[in-house]
């Protein structure tokens, strides 16, 4: 396969609340759209099975605008990626289904991915400025489901070291955000409250666990009930302390990652540190994270904001990736909730 050969791969996203279609030319990004599901705020969450009807609402609409910014006829893509799993079930089916309907008719193969790898390897999508990790690298995957310290052999072998035994990170955030009745999703609102507050302004213990690993519930519950005995002695405590609630809550989630990742680069003796998912927007985990190259001579890398949250173009480079092995799946393939970022 000659490399000037333009291969293009169709990226389909729906693993929870965000509809997404991306198409990708040689590994870049020539369109990745995504549709945002409002409707879950008012719930304060998202409610599995009005994610899936907003899905096949949205579905057929982002990928005709997907192709139409790529600017490429359908009959010229070579392949269909789509998140195979983990995920929201009713979710992840709209996408599986489409992806081996459109594939059948247009006989070209499919490109079953994990949702997990797919954070991981955005690292890989050709982009100017943007240097890509050296293997071996290691992956702190942050989002509102998990909480993982990958080791990332090549393209296709990772290992789990270190993962959270509970609650995700993104989790933690969400519901702390809750306990301080800000809406949802309340992680970006944390951090934004968080830049104008104090971050030793308020102590908050940090769970002990053995290893790599990682515990939220404890510390989410250590945060309930400091708020509940502040606001029976003030009923305005909330108001009142609220950037200095924000930024104490922040700092100590990022320490708690922080402290995981040193022990990690200790015992590996990987320097070469990337962080993936939806909390890899947080701007305090992205200052750290930049400040230990001089701190401790790491090398690190941050994606871009498009490629943090839920979209195709991610799950597209792994297409692309599996396309050059000739790694395609069968149609009988099936979604499913749970998949281990090592499974492909």
């Amino acid at each position: 396969m000659t490399k000037n050969k333009p291969i293009y791969i169709l990226g389909i996203e729906s693993s929870c609340d965000d509809t997404s279609a991306a198409v990708l030319c040689n590994g870049k990004v020539l369109s990745n759209v995504v549709a945002n599901q409002e409707i879950h705020s008012k719930y304060g969450g998202v409610v599995p099975e009005l994610a899936s009807r907003a899905h096949q609402q949205n579905i057929v609409p982002v990928i005709q605008q997907a192709i139409q910014q790529a600017n490429i006829d359908k009959k010229e893509l070579h392949a269909i990626a789509f998140t195979r799993g983990p995920g929201l079930m009713g979710s992840l089916l709209v996408g599986t289904s489409f992806a081996k309907s459109l594939s059948l008719a247009l006989d070209i193969p499919l490109i079953a991915v994990n949702h997990m790898q797919g954070h991981v390897l955005a690292h890989f999508i050709e982009e100017e400025n943007q240097q890509k990790p050296p293997f071996p690298f290691l992956c702190l995957t942050i989002s509102g489901g998990h909480t993982q310290i990958v080791k990332i052999s090549n393209y296709f072998t990772m290992e789990v070291i270190g993962e959270t035994l509970d609650d995700a990170v993104g989790e933690a955030f969400d519901k702390s955000a809750k306990i301080l009745g800000l809406p949802y999703p309340g992680g970006p609102l944390i951090d934004k409250n968080a830049k104008q507050g104090n971050p030793k302004a308020f102590k908050f213990t940090k769970p002990r666990v053995d290893g790599l690993n990682f515990s939220f519930s404890g510390l989410k519950t250590g945060i309930l009930y400091f708020i509940q005995k502040k606001v029976k002695e003030n009923p305005n405590f909330i108001e009142e302390n609220l950037n200095d609630i924000c930024a104490s809550i922040q700092y100590t989630i990022v320490e708690i990652l922080f402290d995981k990742i040193k022990k990690a680069v200790k015992q590996t003796g990987i320097t070469h540190i990337a962080i993936a998912g939806g909390v890899s927007a947080n701007s305090e985990i992205r200052k750290r994270l930049k400040a230990t190259e001089e701190k401790y001579g790491w090398t690190t890398y941050i994606p871009k904001f498009q490629y943090t949250t839920d979209n195709a173009a991610m799950i597209a480079i792994v297409g692309h990736l599996k396309y050059l092995e000739n790694d395609f799946s069968e149609t009988k393939t099936v979604a499913t909730a749970r998949l281990k970022v090592q499974e492909g």
